[in-house]
């Protein structure tokens, strides 16, 4: 149930799955219109109206937020040579007139000459493709990566000299691929390939209509081997298996995979660990039945022990928990951290096998360190602290050289937008200044710390654009998905439609409450079987915090969020009039039916303790929809009409329900979309009305 965004996913390939969505199905639900707006209630007036030169000024403002919204270059990767020398990356590009672009592109640098970058491309160099998911070769001479050069709208895999020159075309199939990496010998490049895919892999994509005989989607994500030289193909992994990750033992004749049979998008939560023989296929069990969501296989480099990242996970590109080992040749599982007062979200194996390097979530913000193989903590690099590490919407993470040296990552903060850095601890290098142009368009942001029956929690409070410390503002609360997930310092994208709102004059408040990363797997598994309750006291009593810490009107407070952060706003409204507008994101409002809605059940039981037919009651007494009739705040409803994680009838059950009760409300559905939106013009319509909607209703002074 995450927020709008998804790793190396393209966006070329998300918008191309526009002209596969069914008319038949669309106009059957949604009467095939262009956007279906359905308001009701009148809004409030403003006491007084703005001048004009406030209104252009608001205008102004808005432009200026969305700019840098918009037009900031991300980073999908940042991979260190094995040599340590040199970085590759992958980067969107600007489409016409600057406008958001479908494709990305490859660069690599000296770190001691970055300005001299050299573009690695399977076309002539000049036009734009989507070109990502690089890799590598051992010998650090030649990289792996995905283009659809050869054919738009269909990736295959490539492999070019590092330092530029004609690339090599390795296949030539028709469906998705998704993550080339190289066996340790250099022989053979593994990937994900799902053969004839009608969609990008995922839950956030917009889901293909259901028509006729209704079953579940079968395409299997299978491994799949590529000889380098050769260009030979062979898929070896059972068909009956979704693959979502590998990795290579050190003598490349096996792999560890996390797999699991069925619907792909669901059963990630069910997946197992197993080994893959390369050259039969055969598997073996490693921990088939592992009891918790993981992710993040890595094979030791003396081929002796597997680490991987386990605990309550709600979504499949947010992997987060605790570290735990098992031996090669299969057996117990050991947590390496328990009691660990962070979320590891990603992790690689030092050379010597005797230290493991980690990504994780810490009090609100990024952070690494290195731990001993029996758990002990060796040293943390902090410099992270005040930023993040994110590449792509989801990835913290980073690479590493062969000798363990020297690092490559992307690093953002909240006033700083993405760029790629490098080098060894202590002497980080920036490496890129694509967006070096860019201001922020809001405030300054501090985190925040309040206590509550869970313990100490934390948000962060960003300020007005134009803070004027003797005016008091109103207040936007954002909540975000998960519920496993955590807010830390990132530059805004356009999925953050709530940091365009201090430019119009408002607070934005953004809580991490009990269920969040980045205080320890106890903190992340405390919402369970109580969705609504201990997690909604922990933002109440930081919605008290902020008031207590800036000059912030407490009747003029407004409650907004998407997927975990929609439902906890159509919850949030059923619970308080304290909040004076609401905008619900891709909600729930119904836990009992959105069990037989969504495409993603499985996630549900280990967060409510059974199925919905076994214990329907601790699915109702979260359900906003059991206390609708306490609503008083006018609330704007909005979601996508192909969303698989949480389906349109979700909003529409609510907004109906506000409707009858006769709450001032308004329902927005787009069309072609999934949980996260696919075209820019949607998400700045979203930008805009929720900015419009909580200006109607909060009138925040200029």
């Amino acid at each position: 149930m995450a927020a709008s965004e998804r790793g190396t996913m393209s966006e070329d390939l998300l918008l191309r799955r526009k002209a596969e969505r069914s008319e038949k199905m669309r106009r059957f639900f949604f009467l095939a219109v262009i956007l279906v707006s359905i308001t009701v209630g009148a809004p409030s007036q403003c006491a007084q109206k703005s001048s004009d030169a406030q209104a252009t000024l608001k205008t102004k403002s808005l432009d200026d937020a969305m700019k840098a919204m918009f037009d900031v270059r991300t980073f999908q990767q940042a991979e260190i040579s094995p040599d340590g020398n040199r970085v590759a990356w992958v980067e969107s590009l600007p489409g016409p007139g600057g406008a958001p672009s479908v494709n990305s592109a490859i660069y690599v640098a000296e770190l001691t000459a970055p300005d001299a970058a050299t573009r690695v491309t399977a076309g002539d160099g000049k036009a734009a493709y989507e070109e990502h998911d690089i890799a590598w070769s051992p010998n650090g001479k030649s990289i792996a990566f995905l283009s659809d050069a050869a054919t738009q709208g269909q990736l295959q895999l490539f492999v070019a000299n590092a330092s530029g020159g004609d690339a090599k075309q390795l296949t030539h199939l028709k469906g998705f691929f998704a993550s080339p990496g190289w066996s340790p010998d250099g022989k053979t490049v593994a990937l994900l390939f799902t053969e004839n895919a009608t969609r990008a892999a995922g839950p956030l994509v917009a889901e293909t209509p259901d028509e006729g005989v209704v079953s579940e989607e079968s395409l299997e994500q299978r491994l799949t081997l590529v000889d380098s030289e050769a260009a030979s193909v062979r898929q070896i992994s059972p068909e009956d298996m979704y693959v979502y990750e590998f990795d290579w033992a050190p003598d490349s004749k096996r792999l560890v995979i996390t797999a699991a049979h069925g619907n792909g998008d669901d059963n990630w939560y069910l997946a197992g660990l197993y080994k893959i023989d390369a050259t039969s296929g055969a598997m073996t069990d490693v921990v088939a039945k592992p009891g918790m969501q993981i992710g993040v296989p890595k094979w030791s480099p003396d081929g002796k022990t597997i680490a991987f990242i386990g605990g309550l996970m709600s979504d499949e590109p947010i992997v987060g928990g605790d570290v735990y080992l098992v031996s090669a040749a299969g057996g117990e599982t050991q947590n390496e951290t328990p009691g660990m007062h962070a979320t590891a979200s990603w992790l690689t194996w030092a050379p010597d096998s005797k230290k493991i390097l980690i990504a994780e979530y810490l009090d609100g913000a990024s952070a690494i360190h290195e731990m001993n193989s029996d758990g002990s903590v060796e040293k943390t690099h902090d410099i992270f602290l005040k930023g993040s590490i994110l590449s792509g919407d989801f990835g913290m993470q980073f690479s590493i050289s062969s000798d363990g040296e020297t690092l490559g990552f992307v690093q953002q903060s909240f006033d700083k937008p993405p760029e790629v850095w490098a080098g060894k601890s202590g002497e980080w290098k920036q490496i890129t200044h694509r967006n070096e142009g860019l201001r922020p368009a809001w405030g300054k942001s501090v985190s925040l710390h309040w206590t509550t029956d869970i313990g100490k929690v934390q948000g962060w409070l960003t300020y007005p654009s134009d803070f004027d410390p003797a005016k008091k503002y109103p207040l936007i609360v954002r909540v975000h998905g998960g519920p496993s997930w955590a807010v830390t310092p990132a530059w805004p994208t356009r999925w953050e439609y709530a940091m365009a709102l201090p430019s119009q004059g408002y607070f934005v408040f953004q809580p991490n409450p009990r269920g969040s990363y980045g205080q320890g797997e106890k903190f992340t598994a405390a919402n369970v079987k109580d969705f609504g309750y201990g997690d909604f006291r922990d933002i109440m009593a930081g919605v008290d915090e902020a008031i207590k810490s800036a000059p912030i009107d407490p009747q003029r407070i407004g409650l907004t969020g998407w997927s975990y952060g929609g439902y906890m706003t159509m919850w949030g409204v059923t619970q308080t009039n304290r909040f004076r507008a609401a905008v619900a994101g891709a909600g729930l409002s119904d836990w009992l039916s959105y069990y037989g809605e969504n495409k993603i059940d499985q996630w549900m039981p280990p967060f409510f303790g059974a199925n919905v037919y076994d214990d329907p009651a601790v699915y109702a007494k979260s359900s906003p929809i059991t206390f609708i009739k306490n609503v008083k705040t006018p609330t704007l409803v909005v979601v996508g009409d192909s969303d698989g994680e949480c389906p349109p009838p979700q909003s529409y059950e609510f907004w109906h329900a506000l409707k009858t009760t006769g709450v001032p409300t308004q329902f927005v559905i787009y069309p072609h979309e999934g949980h996260e939106f696919a075209d820019p013009a949607h998400s700045r319509d979203v930008i805009e009305r929720a900015v419009g909607w909580f200006n109607q209703y909060l009138q925040p002074s200029r």
